[in-house]
């Protein structure tokens, strides 16, 4: 069961971005970022309250500096799904998997001296972590081809930036899963961050005139991404032993076979084959990068999207 969780929410997860490509032909990304932000508030309250979460927190600064590297992510994000095909778009910000095995290796190096003694040691999985990182990029560079054109490239490059946020965002959700900070409560303050600083965003951008029908394209971005979370995370609840929660977090990139049907059936996304091989590439440097992450740090939390 817990891995058809992981499917369903990685489902949801991609249905979410087609309700944010459809509606970002009517709103800009900041006000997506806002109103998925205001949507979520309202579930999440909600969900607190049934759970018997309260919502006070002693780390304000914590989830301050959560939201603000999530909204960066999840606005980068939505611009790319604007830009490109979905599938494209789903893939790069699923690359924070890679991200995250890009900074261990750095932080690895930074730390060896190799001078001979205990500090000459090479560290611990440092070639399939190199290997990965590696693999991971190449996958980026045949999607990201020469033969795009400018606007496109830079709307891949947005989403190579959603890729390394989350990357960011998601160690602090690892930290504050340490400190004991229910998941819930962290998910609300990120979804207060967002409609705050998508509101902000749009003094700046300014609002969009209000298309009519089609601005209900905004409720389902809300609920299908508050219902993803929901998923994952009683995926993660039901895994049981460490090889059940790798099962289940690889599942996770099934998000991007679902996001590429999205793209081909609905959109009629002509996405060469130098593409697929490249987000064939990403997602098993994803996988490997997720099974090293899970042996350096068991026990961490889901990711989010």
């Amino acid at each position: 069961m817990q891995a058809l969780w992981m499917v369903l929410a990685a489902f949801l997860f991609a249905s979410m971005g087609v309700c944010v490509k459809m509606a970002s032909a009517h709103f800009n990304a900041a006000e997506l970022v806002c109103y998925r932000g205001i949507i979520g508030m309202a579930i999440l309250w909600a969900l607190a309250r049934r759970q018997g979460v309260g919502l006070g927190t002693r780390y304000p600064g914590m989830h301050a500096w959560r939201s603000l590297i999530g909204v960066v992510s999840l606005g980068a994000w939505f611009y790319a799904i604007a830009h490109l095909p979905l599938a494209t778009a789903m893939t790069l910000n699923y690359m924070s998997s890679v991200w995250i095995a890009a900074f261990i290796v750095g932080g690895a190096l930074l730390a060896w001296r190799p001078s001979g003694g205990a500090g000459g040691t090479r560290p611990p999985l440092q070639a399939p972590l190199v290997l990965t990182v590696m693999a991971g990029f190449a996958g980026v560079v045949m999607m990201l081809r020469p033969s795009l054109g400018a606007h496109e490239m830079f709307a891949g490059l947005i989403g190579l930036l959603s890729g390394l946020s989350a990357a960011f965002a998601y160690m602090q959700v690892m930290a504050l899963s340490r400190i004991g900070e229910p998941e819930t409560r962290t998910v609300f303050y990120f979804a207060v961050g967002s409609a705050v600083a998508g509101g902000a965003a749009m003094l700046l951008t300014g609002a969009s005139a209000w298309p009519g029908w089609p601005g209900l394209w905004l409720l389902p971005i809300g609920f299908l991404a508050a219902a993803g979370q929901l998923c994952m995370t009683r995926a993660y609840a039901r895994a049981g032993s460490q090889r059940g929660t790798l099962v289940v977090a690889n599942l996770q990139y099934s998000g991007i076979v679902f996001a590429g049907v999205y793209s081909v059936v609905l959109f009629g996304d002509d996405i060469p084959p130098i593409g697929w091989a490249g987000m064939a590439l990403i997602i098993v440097s994803g996988v490997v990068a997720t099974v090293l992450r899970a042996r350096a740090a068991p026990g961490a939390p889901a990711e989010e999207h």
